[in-house]
This record gives structure tokens, C-alpha cells and sequence, in this order.
């Protein structure tokens, strides 16, 4: 059996999947963690969330948590493909708008992690490659396609502009390399979907922009992670991954 996983920060952008494919929920062996299992046809879907925060009840977004998640679904589960799947904000000056689904490509990257130490500047950036038919699974699902950087702030500073523009960065989020840094450790095929909830050079702040997008743009991830896993899970079986 083929085995898709989807990684997730925030219950409201995973709510909508786990309810359409009526996952079961799994025991976690780490406590924030939540898991889900669905089985639809020849594939497993396994469906991994950050969580909540038990101090302060919120969800465990950043990289530490879906770091957690991440191992979690490979040391259990070892998938096929790892999708990170979440919300993300993207920028005016890419032709981005509210809704608009990205596949990361040809990698994501660190905008925040700065390390002026020969070599260790190249490993803060990261640079993690993503799934080699990224750029097609986007043509299937009519997204684009984009570098995605990553870092633990929502909103970012004049110095985080200028790295973001340096990497090429049109969609900035807060978990996916992380994701993909713990799928290199293990071989697994990484692919990153993100849904813009926001413009980061809008004058609009970006927390106000979040907060009234969100479930827009979780709806539209919705509508485009079951095409997504259904092609991916094909291309495993077709021996092409």
C-alpha cells in the first residue's frame, strides 16, 4: 500500500481534510502531536498536527513542533511522500493574491537563520530540495510555482525582507523547511502546498490579514490536497517518484 503523509501546523488549515476523508485519529507516542489515518483505495493517508501548546492553548506553530511531527509520521509510518501542507503568506510584487495555492520549487530555505561563520552560512539557509516532480504535480493541480523560506516569526523585519528577496522567496511561511530538513535525513520525497492568507508588503498588517483569511485559504487547501495526494500516491505506484 502507497503511503501519503500531510503535515500540518494549525487545526483549522487540517480540520477540513481530516473531516473529508473521515480520518481516524491515531495515538501519539509525543504528546502535542496529533495523528490520523484514512484509507482511501490503495493509499494511506496519514495526516500529522503540531498541536497545541499546554501552557498557553494555542497551536504549536514554528519549527520545533513540526520538526516533532514530522518524526513522528516517518519513525511510525515511513510514507512514500511527506507533503507540508499549510497556509503561508506571499507578496504583491510575485502577482501573489489571497487564495492562491504555491508548490514550493526547486527548494525552501531559511530567511531568519543567520550564521556569519564560513559554511555554517550556507547550513542556515538550509536549501532543502523538494520532490523532483513538484513542478509537475503543480501543472496537475493549476498552482504555481515558487521558492518557499521559512522562519519562526509571522511577520518579518527590514533585515528578513533583504534575505527573502536575495533567496528569491515568493511565498514565506513558518515550518516547511524544518519539515523538509528531518524528510532529508530519511530519504523521503518532500513537496511543500501553501495557500496565501496574506500579502507581506501590504500595507495591511500581516497578523489582521491572517486572522480574516484563514479559513478562506484552508478551504482552498482543502480542495486542492486530495488531487494532490491522489497524483502523488499514483506516481509512487507508477514507479516514476
Amino acid at each position: 500500500m502507497t503511503t501519503i503523509a500531510v503535515i500540518f501546523a494549525m487545526r483549522a488549515e487540517a480540520a477540513p481534510l481530516i473531516a473529508e476523508l473521515d480520518a481516524t485519529k491515531e495515538r501519539a507516542s509525543l504528546r502535542p502531536t496529533q495523528l490520523y489515518s484514512a484509507r482511501q483505495g490503495e493509499t494511506k493517508v496519514v495526516i500529522g498536527v503540531n498541536g497545541v501548546d499546554p501552557v498557553h492553548g494555542v497551536d504549536l506553530v514554528g519549527t520545533e513542533p513540526a520538526v516533532l511531527t514530522t518524526m513522528s509520521v516517518i519513525d511510525r509510518w515511513k510514507p512514500d511522500i511527506l507533503i507540508s501542507a499549510g497556509t503561508a503568506g506571499g507578496w504583491s510584487r510575485a502577482e501573489a493574491n489571497i487564495g492562491d495555492v504555491f508548490v514550493a520549487w526547486p527548494h525552501v530555505v531559511r530567511h531568519d537563520r543567520r550564521i556569519g561563520i564560513e559554511r555554517f552560512h550556507e547550513y542556515g539557509i538550509g536549501s532543502h530540495p523538494v520532490w523532483n516532480r513538484s513542478n509537475e504535480l503543480a501543472t496537475a493541480l493549476g498552482a504555481r510555482l515558487g521558492i518557499v523560506t521559512t522562519s519562526n516569526s509571522l511577520d518579518e523585519s527590514d533585515t528578513d525582507r533583504e534575505w527573502i528577496l536575495s533567496l528569491n522567496g515568493e511565498v514565506k511561511e513558518m515550518e516547511a523547511a524544518a519539515v523538509a530538513w528531518v524528510c532529508s535525513l530519511s530519504d523521503i520525497p518532500f513537496v511543500a502546498v501553501k495557500t496565501i492568507t496574506d500579502l507581506v508588503d501590504h500595507p495591511t498588517p500581516t497578523a489582521d490579514q491572517f486572522l480574516a483569511n484563514l479559513a478562506t485559504a484552508s478551504h482552498r487547501l482543502s480542495e486542492v490536497l486530495p488531487p494532490a495526494i491522489r497524483w502523488c500516491a499514483e506516481s509512487v505506484r507508477s514507479g516514476s517518484h
